[in-house]
């Protein structure tokens, strides 16, 4: 009875302590556009942090995986708050937002690219260019006033 006890809470245990899986369906979800932007934006934070572990256990194929939904996220959290038609410097508390928590995620991106051997690199340049791109039209509605 103890040994099955134990064996329960060992399985409980790994249950609890495995990390939480990104996933963009609740922000799809979202009819608000500016919270699906935000909560796109978690998500693809969620699924860097989870490509970093799998990075750390050698498995690339799901830090490939992770880096494409991290592109997703993004792009998602771009076209939403493209889609709100507001003017970004008139109306810029979710612009703002998102161009903060893009500017983060470009900084933990390039820091993961150069912990990754020479090889893995390449795996994170096309999310990097977009994450860079969606944060540059961010800013640059930000401070013009133009729909990026």
């Amino acid at each position: 009875m103890n040994r099955g006890r134990r064996l329960w809470l060992g399985v409980a245990a790994a249950w609890l302590a495995a990390p939480l899986c990104a996933d963009l369906q609740p922000a799809k979800a979202e009819p608000n556009l500016e919270k699906r932007s935000m909560l796109a934006l978690e998500n693809a934070s969620q699924a860097l942090k989870n490509a970093r572990e799998a990075y750390d256990k050698g498995d690339n194929a799901q830090v490939e995986a992770l880096a494409k939904e991290i592109r997703e996220s993004v792009e998602l959290a771009g076209e939403s708050l493209r889609e709100t038609g507001k003017n970004p410097r008139k109306s810029p508390k979710w612009f703002k937002r998102a161009e903060s928590a893009t500017r983060d995620l470009m900084r933990r991106l390039d820091a993961f690219q150069q912990e990754m051997s020479a090889d893995d690199r390449p795996l994170l340049d096309g999310v990097k260019e977009k994450v860079q791109q969606v944060h540059e039209d961010l800013l640059l509605g930000v401070l013009e006033g133009k729909p990026k």
